[in-house]
């Protein structure tokens, strides 16, 4: 294990390096760079190869999310619709008592499960998990909660128009089949440690569930390199580019330009971020539990005041979304570039079918796998039908009132201009609506900003380390390791800007896509009997 570890720092050190080399000529950003830059380019052709599809180039794994969220909502019958009231008595706690307790529901029944348990072994044991459903689904969310919601749907709006919003809501929904199929392997194939810690996500299920079937050597492969992915994306996409863009805001709310301001801002977020993950995930559900729900009241609050400011203009607001979906150049070619940008922009902000969030869930104190697979879909419909739409519908509005910008090419015009000429895109122009809408908002943007950054970087840190140790090994160095330069990281992020790092961490979390999507197509019969038998259990469904 100390080999592999020292062979990590190996690999890790040049960055280091470069952070502590701040005097020389050439800047720490411009070394990254330079360094990175390579792999960057190689990794993000492969991961996000291309097909041509009516003119418009389309990341290969963008199709086979989506196919695969369509292939689960098929199978498992629509359940991501029909479940939908079971998830949110779920989530808040309604089954809790005959999940703890099967005796008292299925006392007799000696069906075999899959494993070829029945009912009587199972409620024999004691119940495992660290975490309730809530904090699980918060803890998940807090990882896809963030500058998807806030940046993606502007990009989303500003290339595709506003029919792009309708596309991302049906993905929205469709990646809602995804996460319960993964949630659900999640907490049936996890481990629990010798200090009782839970230990789960694809790496075990690909493993595990794999090896049932026949294919062991291909899980274990796929486990591997899943768990690589994991670590890098936790370091880049999860934790060293969400401490640069709440630097970034911080900064210009701040209005300084002070060289260290950065690196000072990273400080403080390490610290604060050393502080929850240190408890482990029972600290960070803890702590999600709270954060979130607070942070997606100041946003989606925000939003609905926006909107009811404007309430006469709901109405052609929902006009210009529908025809922008389907009249878009009044040509197939049009109407399917609009889907292709709302499609993918969703895929980037709720990451279904990714199977990271399967890793927070699994710890989740339950008998019944299902249940939390059921809970767990409820997170793309929070975070892109729901966040994403209310961010959709401000935009709109406050274009139709104050015309900020006009609708972009779908196919070739990523990059606005204001009425003064100046580019805006992104986290700029969700900023320049709010702030119309509402003056001095972006002293509330920052720190939803902040707070979006802040949640992420915990669930990721949990995320990234789940991988680690299934590399690594469990124990407290292994576990020290890795949580001391995740927070290095933190302060390399806040001080630099990091072009490549950020495609090459955008490249691995989504690499992530192809060994998981094998696996859940693989394991999916499953998961069908999961359900059934968790709602028999809860008298949803009658045993036939």
């Amino acid at each position: 294990m100390k080999k592999g570890l020292l062979s990590i720092f190996t690999l890790i050190l040049p960055i280091l390096t470069f952070a502590q080399e701040s005097t020389s000529k050439i800047s720490m950003d411009e070394r990254i760079e330079a360094w990175f830059k390579p792999v960057s380019d190689v990794v993000s052709s492969i991961v996000f190869y291309p097909i041509s599809i009516v003119g418009r180039d389309v990341p290969i794994v963008i199709i086979i999310l989506l196919l695969g969220a369509l292939y689960f909502t098929i199978y498992n019958r629509f359940a991501n619709f029909r479940l939908l009231g079971v998830a949110i008595r779920a989530t808040r706690g309604k089954y809790d008592e005959i999940d703890h307790h099967v005796a008292e529901t299925v006392a007799g029944d000696s069906t075999p499960n899959d494993d070829g348990d029945s009912f009587e072994t199972i409620q024999k044991e004691d119940v495992i998990g660290e975490v309730t459903h809530f904090q699980a689904l918060t803890a998940a969310l807090s990882a896809t909660v963030g500058l998807g919601n806030i940046a993606g749907v502007s990009v989303a709006i500003a290339v595709g128009g506003p029919g792009a919003t309708i596309w991302m809501i049906l993905a929205g929904l469709l990646g809602m089949s995804s996460k319960l199929v993964e949630a659900t392997l999640g907490v049936k194939y996890r481990e629990v440690g010798e200090d009782g810690k839970i230990y789960g996500g694809p790496m075990y299920y690909l493993t595990k569930g794999l090896k049932e079937k026949g294919l062991g050597v291909l899980g274990k492969i796929l486990a591997v390199f899943f768990a690589i992915m994991v670590v890098g994306g936790s370091f880049g996409g999860g934790n060293m580019f969400q401490a640069n863009q709440a630097a970034a805001q911080f900064k210009i709310l701040a209005n300084t330009t002070s060289g260290s301001a950065g690196f000072w801002f990273g400080v403080v977020l390490a610290a604060l971020v050393g502080l929850v993950i240190i408890g482990g995930i029972k600290r960070i559900g803890k702590v999600t539990e709270k954060v979130v729900p607070f942070m997606a009241i100041i946003f989606v609050g925000a939003s609905l005041v926006i909107i009811f400011m404007n309430f006469s203009l709901i109405p052609d607001a929902v006009l210009e979304i529908w025809d922008g979906a389907f009249k878009a150049d009044s040509a197939l070619g049009g109407i399917i570039g609009v889907m292709i940008v709302g499609f993918q922009r969703a895929a980037f902000s709720n990451e279904a079918g990714v199977g990271s969030a399967s890793i927070a869930h699994a710890a989740v104190k339950t008998r019944f796998p299902a249940s939390e697979g059921i809970v767990a879909s409820i997170g793309p419909f929070i975070d892109t039908v729901v966040i994403c739409t209310m961010t959709a519908l401000v935009i709109i509005i406050v274009n139709l009132k104050n015309s900020l910008f006009a609708y972009g090419d779908v196919v070739s015009k990523e990059v606005l201009l204001n009425s003064n000429g100046e580019r805006i895109g992104g986290v700029d122009l969700t900023s320049l609506a709010f702030e119309t809408a509402i003056p001095n908002f972006s002293i509330v943007l920052t720190v939803a900003v902040i707070l979006f950054a802040f949640s992420s970087m915990l669930s990721w840190s949990y995320y990234g380390l789940q991988g680690w140790t299934y590399l690594f090994g469990r124990g407290k160095f292994a576990d020290i390791v890795f949580k001391s330069l995740f927070l290095i990281m933190a302060v390399v992020g806040a001080s630099s800007s990091l072009g490549s790092v950020i495609d090459f961490s955008d490249a691995m979390i989504f690499a992530m896509v192809f060994p998981n999507i094998i696996g859940l197509l693989i394991l999916a019969p499953k998961v069908k009997k999961e359900i059934k038998r968790y709602l028999i259990a809860i008298g949803h469904t009658k045993k036939e």
